[in-house]
Parts: C-alpha cells; sequence; structure tokens
C-alpha cells in the first residue's frame, strides 16, 4: 500500500471527480488576509468545513447512545464561525463531495492549527467506492471556547493505493452512510 501524491489526487479530481469542488493548489489567503489553507498539498488534500454545524448540547438531559440516538442532543447553527463550548463537541460537513475509487482508502487528520488549539478532529477511513460529504467531528478539549471557521482548511485527508483491489466495497455492501450530504447523525 502505498500513499498518493499531488499528481496523482490531481489527476484523479478532475478527471474522474474524486473531490468536488477541487483546488489543485494551495490556498493560503482570503479577502481579509489571513486563512487556513486548504486544497491540494504534496501527498495529501485539506479540505474545507461547510458552514453547516451541530453543536453538542446537554440541554434536553439525553443519553447519548449510538443505537437510538436522539437529535436533541445537538442544537443546529449556520454560521461562518462555529463557537464549540469547553469540553464539548460538533459535527460539520465538507464543502467537498467525495467519491474514492475502488483501490483506495482514504485517512482524514487534523490540521495542526487546531490540533495546536486543543481542538481534535475526528473522521472515520472512507471506504473504497464511499462517496458524499464527510461529516466532521470536532472536539474541544480545552476548559474554554473553541472556534471553528467555515470556508476555510480544517483537516488533511490521505489516499491510499489498495496492493490489490478488494473484493466487496463500501457501495457494494450498500453502507448506511453512503451519498450522505449535509451533516449525517449517527444511525444504528
Amino acid at each position: 500500500m502505498s500513499i498518493k501524491s499531488d499528481r496523482w489526487i490531481r489527476q484523479r479530481a478532475l478527471q474522474q471527480d474524486m473531490i468536488t469542488p477541487f483546488e489543485a493548489g494551495q490556498v493560503k489567503t482570503n479577502q481579509h488576509g489571513q486563512m487556513i489553507s486548504y486544497g491540494t498539498s504534496s501527498y495529501g488534500y485539506d479540505v474545507r468545513c461547510a458552514n453547516e454545524f451541530r453543536v453538542f448540547t446537554n440541554i434536553n438531559s439525553t443519553i447519548v447512545d449510538p443505537k437510538d440516538f436522539d437529535e436533541a442532543s445537538f442544537v443546529s447553527v449556520t454560521s461562518d464561525v462555529c463557537l464549540i463550548p469547553p469540553n464539548s463537541f460538533a459535527l460539520a460537513r465538507t464543502i467537498e463531495y467525495f467519491k474514492i475509487p475502488r483501490d483506495i482508502l482514504t485517512i482524514c487528520l487534523g490540521k495542526s492549527t487546531y490540533a495546536r488549539c486543543g481542538i481534535i478532529v475526528n473522521v472515520t477511513p472512507l471506504e473504497p467506492e464511499w462517496e458524499g460529504h464527510v461529516t466532521l467531528e470536532f472536539s474541544n478539549t480545552t476548559p474554554l471556547p473553541a472556534k471553528i471557521y467555515a470556508g476555510e482548511g480544517v483537516a488533511q485527508m490521505l489516499f491510499l493505493g489498495a496492493d490489490e483491489v478488494c473484493e466487496t466495497s463500501y457501495k457494494d455492501r450498500h453502507g448506511k452512510y453512503q451519498g450522505q450530504t449535509g451533516v449525517t447523525l449517527p444511525k444504528a
């Protein structure tokens, strides 16, 4: 298994719509002069966060149960900035829509800019032939409120090429998160 380069990422994104919308290089500034970068890097793709957030709340005193998830555990926020309460988390989605090739496994890692502020980004691997907007999980590990910026880089996708094509892809087994759009909550 090998990691895929910027050349490979550009080729797949442009010829096979692997990433839409796609930025062929790194975007590092906006109209205000500062931005957390996004786009193609040497061996990955830095994704952006959309302006749709679901912020965890305990105002309804529900139990967090992945088999019977109560949507009242989240408050919906549409904004260019999301404030995550101390020791809490929020869900968001990527601006980019992904179509993962059958011979690729994609791993997501948080950007160092957020990690150095105590904000952890978690995403499970994008399996072969999965497609959709990626739901991003942001954990604020600090005792202070934390900001997430929509439209800017939040995490990097790494594309790993398999030595052989899998027998059964995510699409083949009709995975429950296939084709997701928007911020997708847990499904049992």
